[in-house]
């Protein structure tokens, strides 16, 4: 059974502890109270990481759950919605929006350069009239960063609250919900935080309750809809059976993160590094601004092949990086610098695969990448 090193944008490699909290013995969530104590106290404890009082919701399923549940209980039918698209995943808000009868309006930008919050400021002057927008803080197949600091609390000073998906960006990047405004945060469980796909967080405002409490309409879900977590605490009851062992797993991957005060500074030296490695070899970075410190991009070089680079890689070095998919698919090389995966000894194992790997390929570069990044580290 042949295990890759992981090096992809999430899901990301799982620490021992983690993957043994997840075989503890279980108990009956149902039925069990001091399991709903501990759910409260890993929700409380990741609202703290993140800079805020406002709740936190864990919910069983993977991220793009979190993004539907968002746009499931803040849409009515005819709502007008903001969204901000510089990237696949922010555009692709827009069918969530319109699946519960809302109105999306894409703001379409330039995929390749971080949203420009002035040019955003000017239009908002004139185009106001939303009930909420969506915002990508970290655009997953680009590795695009977009500020939310600056976002957020414009789209606010214009009564517009904010939907903000930062699976890919949360704990790898600063994030302060309570400073910058925002409505609610979507995280999930295989990035930054590296613990295994299957459950997301969700971070909800009391402005947000309020929008879900007072609407008109039903919420045309479920199992996508944050009210029914309401009074969980207080009835000591769950919507639906909670995935225990996901959330003992997810509960230690916290407490990694808790103990660890230098995760945000790693990943920056580390995304910096990288990018050096990429372009002082000669290769393309794809993105022109906004990049992330949790995923690094570079264009597909002539003479060869996404898939020929991903094969050579996992074949000859037995580590998995990842392409992309939609407008991007065959065109990128995604290197996974995030949680557990944004350590020198994975990521300088990446560069020397790619040296290698574009060596045998034909590839010229003008430099060893591996080295770049190793002075680059020092």
């Amino acid at each position: 059974d042949l295990m890759y090193k992981i090096m992809t944008p999430g899901p990301t490699q799982v620490a021992e502890n983690v993957r043994l909290a997840r075989s503890r013995e279980c108990t009956n969530p149902d039925l069990d109270e001091s399991f709903v104590e501990f759910y409260k106290e890993t929700c409380e404890e990741i609202s703290r990481l993140l800079h805020t009082d406002n709740e936190t919701l864990i919910l069983g399923g993977e991220g793009i759950l979190g993004l539907e549940a968002a746009c499931a209980s803040m849409t009515e039918p005819g709502d007008r919605v903001l969204v901000l698209d510089n990237g696949i995943y922010g555009r692709g808000f827009a069918d969530f929006v319109s699946m519960y009868g809302g109105c999306p309006e894409l703001y379409s930008r330039d995929y390749r350069e971080t949203l420009d919050v002035q040019e955003l400021e000017a239009f908002l002057k004139e185009h106001h009239d939303y009930k909420y927008a969506t915002v990508v803080h970290g655009d997953t197949p680009s590795g695009m960063l977009n500020d939310v600091s600056a976002i957020c609390p414009l789209l606010k000073k214009y009564g517009i609250m904010t939907v903000v998906d930062s699976v890919s960006a949360s704990f790898g990047e600063p994030m302060r919900i309570s400073d910058w405004q925002i409505d609610i945060m979507c995280g999930g469980s295989q990035k930054v935080v590296s613990a295994p796909p299957g459950l997301t967080f969700v971070v909800i405002s009391d402005d947000a309750k309020k929008a879900m409490a007072e609407r008109k309409t039903p919420i045309a879900s479920f199992y996508a809809n944050l009210t029914t977590f309401a009074h969980y605490y207080e009835e000591k009851w769950f919507p639906y059976t909670m995935p225990i062992s996901d959330i003992y797993g997810l509960r230690a991957a916290i407490d990694n993160i808790a103990a660890d005060p230098d995760i945000l500074a790693r990943h920056e030296k580390i995304a910096e590094a990288s990018r050096k490695a990429i372009t002082e070899a000669g290769l393309s970075l794809y993105l022109k601004s906004g990049f992330s410190s949790t995923v690094t991009v570079f264009e597909v070089p002539e003479g060869t092949t996404a898939a020929a680079i991903l094969d050579g890689i996992k074949k000859d070095y037995n580590i998995m990086l990842a392409g992309s998919f939609d407008v991007l698919a065959g065109k990128v090389i995604r290197i996974g610098h995030m949680g557990n995966n944004a350590d020198f000894y994975n990521v300088r194992e990446v560069f020397a695969a790619l040296d290698g790997t574009l060596a045998k390929l034909g590839v010229p570069l003008k430099a060893s990448m591996e080295e770049i990044f190793c002075d680059s580290m020092k």
